[in-house]
């Protein structure tokens, strides 16, 4: 079971819609938390070390996840995925799904 991460500022937009393309995945486990202090699931050390692989927004994210547990960086890769979609925005889902499939094969 490989459990992935995925992170952006508040845990309301992105992140849970990327969460939300590959939950149920046969072989994956699947989380998201947000960077800021009032996301919906605040990411924290114990998220971090969770984690298989932890795929991130915006640079920004990998960073504050560095300055929470330095062991982060070896297993952050950054989505370059800048805070201007709404939760589900087709165009958010097209962009996550040809990103993620480089990592986890065609996403439905």
């Amino acid at each position: 079971m490989t459990r992935v991460l995925f992170v952006c500022s508040g845990n309301v937009d992105r992140s849970p819609t990327a969460e939300a393309l590959l939950k149920g995945r046969k072989g994956l486990e699947v989380r998201s938390a947000g960077t800021w202090e009032g996301a919906r699931t605040v990411i924290s050390k114990e998220l971090i070390e969770w984690a298989d692989m932890i795929f991130v927004m915006e640079e920004h994210h990998k960073q504050a996840l560095a300055r929470i547990d330095q062991k982060a960086a070896g297993k952050t890769i950054v989505l370059n995925i800048e805070d201007r979609y709404l939760k589900d925005d087709p165009e958010l889902a097209r962009i996550l799904k040809t990103k993620l499939s480089k990592y986890f094969g065609e996403i439905g």
